[in-house]
């Protein structure tokens, strides 16, 4: 089983240079990072963990940046985000810094879509709430677009592009109907997430990991009744806090990828919690 990490990366904690390079040196598989662009201070929306929201999550980086430094100065762990508010986005401009990090980092980038739980975070992206989901599908249509070999028109209900030249190109190759780089789905079991995965992504980001003894076989179900080969299905648990009946049990329902939760720390306690997950490696 691959074991990778994600962390919120802040301007208060390690930075993304030295820890990438501490992963890739101690056999990590990969670096996940979260985001929010801000946290509107009379945000009514409660924290989904409860309780007061950490102080982090207005402070975190801008993943394709950071995660930009990490390819720099790695070569084998992959550099995924965890996830991307894709509503939030200019598709065309998401498009364009997605195939950029895959191509420079030689196609270890990872696509992680979520959407988003902040509803004043969204709006001030002019984002409508109660249609978040059907507008990030439509906004990863458009991107899949510009990422097809040859160029392609779309014409969506949120958004257009023209058939378009838009190099660089992502790395891996179309698979079924999934076009760009490698594309993960976040959110709680449900048949709408469940086939919105089946549909246009590679697999499921699902938080903490619980309950997937019963959530697993329906996504395999829907994944299969899409047309979707079985073998190709990724599930990764993500944001986990480890032990080795967890992952073991993981292992059983076959999952190949953990990620591993990382404290929002300085670099010394971030490399304590290195030196512990090592023993899971």
């Amino acid at each position: 089983m691959r074991i990778a990490t994600t962390i919120f990366l802040t301007d208060e904690t390690v930075t993304p240079v030295r820890l990438a390079r501490e992963l890739e040196q101690r056999g990590f598989a990969g670096l996940y990072l979260p985001e929010h662009t801000h946290i509107p201070v009379s945000r009514r929306t409660p924290y989904p963990a409860g309780g007061d929201l950490p102080r982090e999550y207005g402070r975190t980086l801008d993943p394709f940046v950071a995660l930009g430094q990490a390819a720099a100065v790695t070569e084998r762990i992959t550099l995924g985000t965890g996830i991307t508010l894709v509503a939030q986005h200019d598709p065309i401009g998401l498009a364009k810094q997605a195939a950029t990090l895959d191509h420079l980092s030689g196609g270890r980038f990872t696509l992680g879509v979520g959407y988003g739980w902040n509803v004043e975070e969204a709006a001030d992206h002019g984002v409508e709430w109660s249609t978040r989901r059907e507008l990030t599908r439509d906004r990863l249509a458009l991107m899949r677009a510009l990422w097809s070999a040859e160029p392609t028109p779309y014409e969506g209900e949120y958004g257009s592009v023209r058939a378009s030249f838009a190099y660089p190109k992502p790395v891996q190759g179309p698979r079924g109907p999934v076009v760009g780089p490698r594309t993960l789905i976040g959110g709680a079991a449900g048949p709408k997430l469940f086939a919105a995965i089946a549909e246009h992504a590679d697999g499921w980001l699902p938080i903490g990991g619980r309950g997937l003894t019963e959530s697993v076989p329906k996504l395999r179900a829907a994944w299969e009744k899409a047309g979707r080969d079985p073998k190709d299905l990724q599930v990764v648990p993500y944001a986990v806090l480890p032990d080795r009946g967890k992952l073991a049990h993981y292992a059983d329902l076959g999952v190949e990828e953990v990620v591993l939760q990382l404290p929002p720390a300085g670099e010394r306690e971030v490399l304590r919690a290195l030196d512990g997950y090592a023993a899971y490696l």
